[in-house]
């Protein structure tokens, strides 16, 4: 088991930034891939970003050029910087991680999520 921790949710103005990290509670080399998604109220969870092991990423096409995920697997975290943020991006921010578990597939792993709050 693992859990996944986010922080750096909040409210900011349109045209702001935020840094989104997500804290493992053991090393990430294990996961496959570690993403970030979100859900707007009345909406389903849409993937935002992710990052696989070998550093490969791909983004929403919302966020292209506006949002960068990385890891820092010495740090067991992921984080996703997230600039000229729109009204649109308003939303909880969920963690994710993904373990292929022999005999299973893989394991899905979620964080709790955190806020974030665009004001327009």
């Amino acid at each position: 088991q693992v859990q996944l921790v986010e922080s750096g949710g909040g409210l900011v103005q349109a045209g702001g930034s935020l840094r989104l990290s997500c804290a493992a509670s053991r090393n990430i080399f294990s996961f496959s891939s570690m993403g970030w998604y979100r859900q707007a109220p009345g909406k389903q969870r849409e993937l935002v970003a992710i990052i696989s092991s070998g550093g490969s990423t791909n983004y929403a096409d919302s966020v292209k050029g506006r949002f960068t995920i990385s890891r820092d697997n010495a740090k067991n975290t992921v984080y996703l910087q997230m600039n000229s943020l729109k009204a649109e991006d308003t939303g909880v921010y969920y963690c994710n991680a993904v373990e292929p578990a022999f005999g299973v597939g893989s394991r899905v792993y979620w964080g709790q999520g955190t806020q974030v709050t665009v004001s327009s």
